[in-house]
């Protein structure tokens, strides 16, 4: 787990909190998970204790059934929000990452099976590695960001914000009517269809844009 202060281009005093994620902000991937695409954003929120650096090898659970990656888009909050609108929200963050949205897979089958919440499968330790975070000096062009997700050298997810069903600062400006982004807390944005089964010694990477930030990992 993160036992250290975020990178955020250089080193910044902002220690881990809550991560706030938002499930089927991609129309492909909720097709290809045969679910219906919600009518407002589907939230669910990992604690801190799932944050771990992306770089390191990843460690899934064992016993537990097939995990998956989801790869996202990450915004790491650095001043308060609360009740925001879109136009606040470009100010109050402090940088651009990359994040993988582990999830055990047949567990969430079950849990929403029974009518349960997902945080069990959504939640445990290591569940949500991080990249380092691009410090923002200068202005993004918000609905034109993309990544890209290699598993063994394979292109398996390219993510385009443009085709999010909720863009990036309505979706933040949306979180923070529900719940509080303090400085530290993260913000996942959906995942694009693609998303698969994780197996021991797997390689995986993801690049944002083309040349801003690349990260690569192993599966342990």
């Amino acid at each position: 787990m993160y036992r250290h202060q975020f990178t955020c281009g250089t080193a910044t005093d902002l220690q881990p909190g809550k991560i706030v994620c938002v499930g089927r902000n991609y129309a492909a991937h909720a097709a290809e998970m045969n679910s219906p695409v919600p009518d407002e954003p589907l939230l669910f929120i990992k604690p801190a204790t799932a944050a771990v650096p992306m770089a390191e090898p990843l460690h899934l659970p064992p016993n537990r059934g097939s995990c998956h990656f989801e790869g996202e888009l990450a915004l790491l909050v650095g001043d308060t929000l609360s009740g925001a609108n879109a136009g606040d929200v470009p100010a109050a963050i402090a940088g651009l990452g990359l994040a993988l949205d582990l999830t055990l897979r047949d567990l969430q089958r079950q849990l929403k099976n029974d009518g349960h919440p997902w945080e069990k499968s959504k939640g445990f330790d290591g569940a949500c590695p991080l990249s380092p975070f691009v410090k923002l000096d200068w202005t993004p062009d918000w609905d034109g960001l993309t990544y890209t997700l290699w598993l063994n050298g394979e292109v398996r997810q390219r993510g385009k914000s443009a085709h999010m069903l909720t863009p990036i600062l309505d979706l933040v400006a949306y979180v923070s009517s529900h719940f509080t982004l303090q400085p530290g807390d993260v913000v996942l944005t959906g995942t694009p269809a693609g998303v698969g089964e994780l197996l021991h010694g797997d390689r995986l990477a993801m690049q944002l844009e083309d040349d801003w930030l690349r990260v690569e990992t192993t599966v342990a």
